[in-house]
């Protein structure tokens, strides 16, 4: 498939030279979020990234230096608590000049969790679950990252008068990008099987819902929590039933319990996902390559039954 890191180096070399003094000091909390504001700052400047290195964003703490990135920080773009509820509280504390939570954009497409409280649904973990709560990943639906880049360039403009112009072609340009990997994502899936799936977490909805998969499982909950006994034999009988044709490990997560679920089954072990794009390079180019793994990754384990 087609990557944005092209197009968007294309777009950055058009932008204005760098001018540091006006250009507003940025921080974003996840590498999907910092991809899509490189995209718009280009050679402007660029942002910085809390979590780094593979961190998991459900259960993260911030370093004493960190903390001080978000002080200075002019503006700081991130999901939102449902997402990092531990940024909120760093937020409140550091006072940056501005914050932009995305998932509060108007017109943002929002979709709850899928996992609600069912027979077998033990998740073994300490931490507080509102089920049936908005679910975060919604950077996962092209639509919203496309939204995204129009607030990200605003905002970035009205902070920022005399590069205004650059902003907002910079968005322009990302968002061309985005399109045409979501056309060739189509055309890439149109011939392939929709087939049920199960996943190791509870984030692929919005990607689900946009290009017609069907999940029929998740493993962890939202917020990555410890699967308890019954959830398991829940899901290792569904997929002794046969009702699911792959099951999909996770950047980050132990493939072990995987591949004891799928042992003796018909299923396929697919590639690892990586919605959260933990194990890919940061910049521009990472939120292109999200998707297209997601499509990639789903596409070769449902074609191999085929």
């Amino acid at each position: 498939m087609r990557s944005l890191a092209l197009t968007l180096a294309l777009a950055a070399t058009s932008a204005a030279a760098p001018a540091a003094a006006e250009v507003p000091q940025v921080v974003t909390d996840t590498p999907v979020v910092h991809s899509l504001v490189a995209s718009v700052m280009g050679e402007l400047g660029t942002p910085g990234v809390l979590l780094v290195g593979g961190a998991d964003a459900h259960d993260f703490q911030l370093r004493p230096s960190q903390r001080g990135e978000l002080g200075a920080a002019d503006v700081v773009f991130w999901i939102g608590p449902e997402m990092t509820p531990w940024l909120d509280r760093a937020l409140e504390a550091a006072a940056p000049g501005r914050s932009v939570a995305l998932l509060q954009v108007d017109g943002t497409r929002i979709r709850p969790f899928d996992d609600a409280d069912a027979p077998g649904d033990d998740h073994e973990d300490e931490h507080d679950h509102d089920h049936g709560a908005t679910d975060p990943h919604a950077w996962l639906d092209p639509a919203n990252a496309a939204l995204w880049l129009d607030t990200i360039a605003g905002t970035l403009a009205e902070m920022d008068g005399e590069h205004a112009d650059t902003y907002r072609a910079n968005a322009v340009a990302a968002k061309a990008a985005i399109a045409a990997v979501v056309a060739t994502i189509e055309a890439d899936l149109a011939a392939t099987p929709r087939a049920p799936v199960v996943v190791s977490h509870d984030a692929l909805g919005y990607f689900a819902d946009r290009f017609g998969l069907t999940i029929a499982e998740r493993i962890s909950e939202g917020d990555a929590a410890t699967p308890g006994a019954a959830h398991l034999s829940a899901i290792r009988a569904l997929l002794e039933q046969g009702g699911a044709a792959c099951v999909f490990p996770e950047a980050g997560s132990d493939p072990k319990i995987i591949a004891a679920l799928a042992e003796g089954t018909s299923a396929r072990i697919g590639r690892p996902l990586d919605p959260e794009g933990r194990a890919q390079e940061p910049g521009p180019g990472l939120y292109g390559a999200v998707l297209e793994g997601t499509a990639a990754a789903f596409r070769d384990c449902l074609a191999e039954g085929n």
